[in-house]
């Protein structure tokens, strides 16, 4: 007991570079645990196990960023969607395509596979939701009622049922039988980022942006209980394998709820930032997040968990036995037997295959797609265990052992003697070292290996070059030059990396409090601006009070206005327009990403609002006599329909770029189009 209590409850357990764009999305196999597949700007689709950090095989093929990814109920299938709307499905055991599917008109956001194996459903920026059939190449039925992207898709464990969340808010129920609409979930006021069925019971989760858990009764339809909301956004969720409980991901946090009644069994600090993915093997729960090319694992122990485990918090109300079968709520449970069928790899689907007529695909671009096995030992042995003797045992994992607990939080992986492959560090010192080099070459090369260390202090300085647009994602500081934020005379802020180790407890508050006092005035000023602006605003001169706004020169204060324009479009008018277009236009050349989805938010909203009605305008024939009023609306919408046109420049020269701002810019160019 000694050695559970000296170790953490939760660790980082690795950190590697999985792409050479972005990453755009990852999944992890929820049957082992242990492997883990990702999707990037580079087009390519790469598998993983869980603690090492080479990549096992990579497959190619896509023509797009690859921006959704999920494993098959046995870890043996992936399928993998892209932005053109295109998905592909691998088998993994024989290392080659099996089928490329085409049909949604946008990005792919969501995937599942059936409980059987034999089809895979898609969830679209478009709205639609696919079912498509494997072996013939097709898509069965398109299943619309979403508004806005479908985030989340899962089949019921029966297979008979899919369910849909939506960034409408929405989480709908379809019978897949007859084809058609259940019922609609309402009650969640944002987003709805992930669902996940009850392995026994009928009852369904769903976990939003709105920072609740939601669990539905699936014979009534109607709310079981809600979680309280005292954490950030939920954006992963998981049952425990036995349906006791379940887990919640959010922004550095895992919860365990129960629902009947509604609690919280235990709250943990995790540190893994913003987790996309979490799984459960040997007692302990994977976590997986995404940051920019770099992927990161998290592990938690279960065992020292509540209510497996660990001492109970008293934060929150006392978990009720365990101990109680599941058939204690009176609900029924799924059927999850398979049907009969003619073989074991074609199950009989059900009866829903007639509805819609087959898609066809290009097997040209099957012949396109490669898989490069990178370590073939890893390979085989977790993606072809039918190699080897069928009646061998087969071998459980081990957990992976818990670093000691220091007291501090989570920022490294410790160091791990009985399992040294996952030496996550090592691809992190590998870009600080290239810059090193070119320094020292130049120096004598004779003093290189003993006094190198010393002069570090130069060549540390080029690393910390900052994106050319900073993201918003960002789960810790990168770089940012306090400069931009902080008044000249401020004294700079000492980072984590340049503080000395010896550094006392007194002159580390100082340090930090020369900084905290510097920004506090800076966010005091910027206060002050807005309630200038709100003066004005409330005085009901909107345009004096959106001119002041643009005159003080802050474009953190624009951002903040333009927030409330766009939450309130009812605001916008052919003055604010001409106004706040330069504005926007500066906006997307910020080196800062939430200042640039701002301003394509704002752009977007313009050119759906006022874009038909500035294009009729500045190209209507002159007219005959004299019309003050049409004069003077001619003349704005001849002033921003030039406004337009500077933005229009700005954006061809990003058009190439790459990720979630690419594909906004690439937005609103088509958008431009209305009023060309």
């Amino acid at each position: 007991m000694k050695m559970a209590a000296s170790t953490k409850r939760a660790w980082k357990l690795q950190e590697f570079v999985a792409h050479g764009g972005n990453v755009n999305c990852l999944a992890l196999g929820h049957k082992s645990g242990r492997v883990m597949v990702t999707g990037g700007d580079d087009k390519k689709v790469n598998m993983w196990a869980v603690g090492k950090p080479h990549c096992i095989m990579s497959l190619s093929g896509h023509t797009s960023p690859v921006e959704a990814v999920r494993f098959g109920n046995a870890e043996e299938m992936v399928v993998a969607g892209s932005m053109s709307g295109a998905l592909k499905i691998w088998d993994l055991e024989a290392a080659k395509i099996v089928r490329t599917l085409t049909g949604h008109k946008s990005n792919i956001r969501s995937l599942d596979f059936h409980p059987y194996g034999d089809f895979v459903a898609s969830g679209s920026l478009d709205t639609n939701t696919k079912l498509w059939d494997i072996r013939r190449k097709g898509c069965i039925f398109t299943y619309k009622g979403h508004t806005n992207c479908v985030n989340c898709l899962r089949f019921s464990p029966d297979g008979r049922w899919i369910a849909s969340a939506g960034e409408d808010g929405l989480v709908k129920i379809w019978d897949l039988t007859a084809g058609k609409l259940l019922t609609d979930l309402k009650q969640h006021t944002g987003p709805v980022n992930c669902l996940e069925f009850h392995p026994n019971e009928f009852l369904l989760a769903s976990a939003s942006s709105d920072r609740t858990v939601k669990f539905w009764d699936l014979e009534t339809f109607q709310t079981v209980s809600s979680t309280d909301g005292e954490c950030g956004g939920i954006r992963s969720i998981f049952f425990h394998p036995e349906g006791m409980c379940i887990y919640a991901g959010s922004h550095d946090v895992m919860k365990v709820y129960g629902w009947e009644p509604s609690r919280c069994f235990d709250s943990l600090a995790t540190g893994w930032g913003k987790v996309v993915d979490i799984s459960i093997a040997q007692n302990q729960l994977i976590g997986a997040t995404l940051s920019q090319t770099n992927v990161s694992t998290f592990v938690v122990d279960l065992q020292r968990v509540q209510p497996l485990g660990g001492p109970p918090s008293p934060a929150f109300s006392p978990p009720a036995p365990v101990q109680v079968p599941l058939t204690s709520s009176g609900r029924k449970s799924f059927r999850t037997e398979r049907p009969p069928t003619q073989s074991t790899k074609q199950a009989s689907a059900p009866k829903e295959e007639s509805q819609e007529a087959v898609t066809p695909t290009d097997d040209d671009d099957d012949a396109q797609s490669m898989a490069d096995i990178k370590v073939p030992e890893d390979y085989k042995q977790i993606f072809q265990p039918k190699s080897r003797i069928a009646r061998s045992p087969t071998r459980n994992p081990e957990p992976f052992p818990a670093p000691p607990d220091d007291g501090f939080p989570e920022r490294e992986q410790q160091k791990e003697e009985p399992y040294p492959e996952p030496v996550q560090v090592q691809h992190k010192p590998a870009p600080a070292i290239q810059p090193k080099a070119p320094v020292i070459q130049p120096k004598q090369p004779v003093k290189q290996p003993p006094r190198e260390p010393a002069p570090p202090s130069d060549p540390v300085k080029p690393p910390p070059k900052t994106p050319s647009v900073i993201p918003a994602d960002r789960h810790k500081p990168v770089g940012l030059p306090m400069e931009d934020f902080l008044p000249k005379q401020s004294i700079p802020v000492v980072s984590d990396q340049q503080t000395p180790p010896n550094m006392s407890e007194s002159e580390a508050m100082s340090s930090i409090m020369k900084g905290h006092d510097s920004m506090v005035a800076v966010m005091s000023g910027r206060q002050k601006n807005l309630h200038i602006v709100r003066a004005l605003w409330t005085g009901g001169n909107t345009k004096t009070a959106v001119e002041s706004a643009v005159n003080m020169n802050d474009q953190a204060v624009i951002v903040d206005l333009l927030n409330v324009l766009c939450a309130k479009p009812g605001l916008w008018n052919l003055d604010v327009c001409m106004i706040m277009l330069p504005n926007m236009k500066d906006l997307l050349n910020s080196k800062y990403e939430n200042y640039v989805h701002v301003g394509c938010n704002a752009l977007k909203l313009v050119l759906k609002t006022f874009g038909s009605l500035i294009k009729t305008n500045v190209s209507a024939p002159p007219n005959v006599g004299v019309d003050i009023s049409r004069e003077e609306r001619y003349r704005k919408c001849k002033k921003c329909y030039d406004h337009f046109m500077d933005v229009r420049t700005v954006l061809s020269g990003k058009s190439q770029v790459q990720g979630k701002l690419g594909s906004t810019f690439r937005e609103l160019q088509l958008l431009m189009a209305t009023i060309e």
